[in-house]
């Protein structure tokens, strides 16, 4: 995963991430076995975020180091993504506030805005 890109997602695909509030997020296993994890999805300034709330140790992440490219399935449509890490501090508070705006009555949120978890953010653009 580097920090370059510049591909962006049409509006449609924009305004179902951001109407959504959990999506799959599909995944390569080691030897090539797909995962679906079911995850947060968030977008802000037109950018699409997601962050791990295991931090680190969340198996789909390090999948996704591995192998950037993947997919998010949300409202019948699997949709190829590629992602790319987040970790500057502009990104990370974008995706905080997102998160925090979007989720507000979730009991989870205090833990995705947390110190720990807050350098796996990534954003994603189309593949």
């Amino acid at each position: 995963m580097d920090a370059t890109g510049g591909g962006s997602f049409d509006a449609e695909t924009l305004e179902l991430f951001d109407c959504e509030i959990e999506v799959d997020i599909e995944t390569s296993r080691p030897g090539g076995d797909l995962r679906r994890t079911t995850i947060w999805i968030v977008v802000a300034d037109g950018a699409v975020l997601i962050r791990s709330w295991l931090g680190e140790r969340g198996r789909w992440y390090q999948e996704i180091k591995v192998e950037p490219h993947a997919a998010i399935l949300a409202a019948g449509r699997r949709i190829p993504v590629r992602a790319i890490r987040a970790d500057d501090p502009a990104s990370i508070e974008a995706c905080s506030r997102a998160l925090e705006a979007k989720y507000a009555a979730d009991t989870a949120t205090p833990q995705m805005v947390s110190a720990p978890v807050l350098g796996t953010t990534l954003r994603l653009e189309p593949a």
